[in-house]
């Protein structure tokens, strides 16, 4: 069994910063790529951003340079620190991880329930 549990959404002003953070847990032989998707009211999942297992990192058009994708493979943990935070940014952020269990011989990938980010003044 695996958990993926986001944290850090909230309300915050246009301008500011959050991080939000997934840790990953339960039977975890390995982890491949992890990354940030979000779903705005009335549109469909989209990519923020994905890393590597090797810290290799893509972000979707929209948040580059403002939004930083970080993980740390000793603690299974990715974190995204999003400044200069938009209304256009408001959405419920998800995150995914493409993880190896110890009974498994192959990468599946898990999603977390998501985590509220809310930019309004």
């Amino acid at each position: 069994q695996v958990q993926l549990v986001e944290s850090g959404g909230g309300l915050v002003q246009p301008g500011g910063s959050l991080r939000l953070s997934c840790a990953a847990s339960g039977s975890i032989f390995s982890i491949g790529t992890m990354g940030w998707y979000r779903q705005a009211p009335g549109k469909e999942r989209e990519l923020v951003a994905t890393i590597t297992s090797d810290f290799n990192t893509n972000y979707a058009d929209s948040v580059k340079g403002r939004f930083t994708i970080s993980r740390d493979n000793a603690k299974n943990m990715v974190y995204v620190q999003m400044n200069t935070l938009k209304p256009e940014d408001m959405a419920v952020y998800y995150c995914n991880a493409a993880i190896r269990t110890f009974t498994a011989n192959r990468l599946v990938n898990y999603w977390g329930k998501g985590t509220l980010v809310t930019v309004s003044s």
